[in-house]
């Protein structure tokens, strides 16, 4: 197991629960997920509008991954979902039992960079061990629509809460995770700086991506 080189980080307080609805509005995640904005303002306001504890989420099934990446922005630029990764809304949660709603909250949300340079073989279990849920991809792509800064240069984090199970009942190798793109490859040139919604091998460590997670989830 690799050692420890540096500390969980929540990145600080969250924008209020009010300020989160609004932020959505704006990007109009609430005609993508078939919810009326007043419906998702007034869930906010019953949680407690002033709230800085807990992110915001839209059930997966109401909004996946592949329609919220492309409204991430750093930089100026467009979020995207790599090439290779055309099954990514297929990835969805491993023993995580979500509120049956089409809002809930995410609590306690970590951003896990005391496990940079961890496999994610290895992160499952100790997350568990500290009672910890890993992030679904979704409810990652939220944080960092929310709170842009959680995604920094060689600061970023895996989500994998959120598997692709094959038909013989096992697990597709690749994890999701969300990071900043260098522009390489068939990333191209253009999409440098921009955040990323890409994976990684089960098995596999990168000093660069911690394993966020939360304390609990919860609806109203």
């Amino acid at each position: 197991m690799p050692g420890t080189a540096s500390t969980s980080t929540t990145v600080g307080p969250l924008p209020s629960l009010t300020a989160q609805a609004e932020r959505l509005s704006e990007l109009g995640v609430p005609d993508l997920a078939g919810i009326p904005a007043d419906e998702m303002r007034a869930f906010t306001e019953g949680a407690g509008g002033a709230r800085t504890d807990a992110l915001l989420v839209v059930h997966p099934d109401r909004a996946p991954a592949s329609a919220l990446a492309p409204l991430l922005r750093r930089d100026g630029k467009p979020g995207f979902v790599v090439v290779d990764m055309p099954d990514v809304d297929r990835f969805t949660p491993v023993d995580i039992g979500l509120p049956e709603a089409s809002l809930y909250l995410v609590t306690g949300i970590d951003r896990g960079d005391d496990k940079a340079d961890w496999s994610p073989e290895e992160a499952l279990p100790a997350l568990t061990e500290e009672n910890r849920s890993p992030l679904l991809l979704t409810e990652g792509i939220h944080w960092v629509l929310q709170q842009p800064r959680a995604l920094e240069r060689n600061r970023c984090f895996m989500t994998i809460g959120s598997r692709l199970r094959k038909a013989n009942g096992g697990f597709d190798a690749r994890t999701p995770a969300i990071w900043i793109s260098n522009g390489t490859g068939r990333d191209g040139r253009e999409r440098r700086n921009a955040p990323k919604v890409g994976w990684c091998w089960w098995g596999n460590r990168h000093t660069w991506l911690g394993f966020a997670s939360a304390t609990g989830r919860e609806s109203v």
